[in-house]
């Protein structure tokens, strides 16, 4: 499996490239800003862009979906319960004084469980509400995409529309702590981490 990481725009969002390494083919999670730069990484890997899937709605992490949809006719995907917060990232970025590229609709929603076949794997959807309420986390061969739900030491906040800390804390704990030690963990903000690790560390578990 290959995985690229590319922290992108004003806030730094962590924009993962996930790719068979065999069939080259390609997902982009999280394309949050400078879409001509994810781009490009994919084309210069050589790899084929399959899908691009949001974690969750949020601005920060959707700023590029315009235009990786439109220059690659890759379908978008996002959980049906995120799809409010998809529609109105823009005035969001308001609030915080930054702009924001309005995203296309969605190809079609997610649902907790589905896999995603890309190439000879799958990234399998994990629904851990909380952060907002369609937030998803994404599994593949010890890989843990977990966007905006678990960070290195730390969890995703909850003090923003839809989000409630008990949720959150419920499903990291049902979902995710029961994942193998030595899963490697992809936040959507800040350095990698291991399931392990965060079992044994993190001051919120």
């Amino acid at each position: 499996m290959i995985v690229e990481a590319l922290a992108v725009g004003p806030l730094q969002v962590n924009c993962y490239i996930a790719a068979c390494e065999k069939t080259r083919k390609a997902a982009v999670i999280d394309p949050g800003d400078e879409g001509e730069r994810i781009l490009k990484a994919v084309e210069e890997a050589g790899l084929q862009l399959e899908m691009i899937i949001n974690t969750h709605g949020h601005f920060d992490h959707i700023g590029g979906n315009r235009l990786l949809a439109e220059r690659t006719g890759a379908p978008l995907l996002i959980h049906e319960k995120d799809l409010p917060l998809l529609r109105r990232a823009a005035d969001h970025a308001a609030l915080y004084g930054l702009p924001a590229v309005p995203s296309p609709e969605p190809s079609r929603t997610l649902e907790d469980g589905e896999k995603l076949p890309l190439g000879e794997m799958e990234l399998e959807v994990i629904h851990v509400p909380g952060h907002s309420p369609g937030g998803i986390c994404l599994l593949a061969e010890g890989h843990l995409f977990s966007g905006d739900a678990l960070f290195a030491a730390s969890i995703g906040r909850t003090d923003l529309p839809g989000g409630d800390h008990d949720t959150l804390i419920d499903g990291i704990r049902r979902r995710l702590l029961v994942l193998p030690d030595e899963t490697v963990v992809h936040p959507g903000h800040g350095p990698d981490t291991t399931i392990g690790r965060e079992k044994a560390v993190n001051p919120f578990l």
